[in-house]
């Protein structure tokens, strides 16, 4: 059972569909960046509520890295693609 801070298996399910090259493909770093992503806005709208929570401020920052550092294997590789992930994200080119 996912509480609201994790991401569903039926979320996570259409995230590989949609970001995935094929039906089982979890493991791409598109995929890893998009799951990420939607880890990181839930933790994010928590935090807006709960302030003084540092523990899952300080998740969120592993979480922020992680995701940082995916990005840039991808821009490395492929520019083009790591700026179409970005912009169907909605995120900002911080690397």
């Amino acid at each position: 059972m996912a509480n609201r801070l994790s991401v569903s298996k039926e979320r996570v399910a259409e995230i590989i569909a949609e970001f995935g090259k094929g039906e089982g493909d979890s493991g791409s770093a598109e995929v890893q960046v998009a799951i990420l992503t939607e880890r990181i806005r839930n933790l994010t709208e928590h935090l807006k509520e709960h302030k003084k929570d540092n523990h899952t401020r300080r998740g969120l920052m592993m979480l922020i890295g992680k995701r940082r550092g995916l990005l840039k294997y991808i821009k490395e590789r492929d520019i083009d693609n790591y700026r179409a992930l970005i912009k169907k994200l909605g995120i900002r080119d911080n690397i």
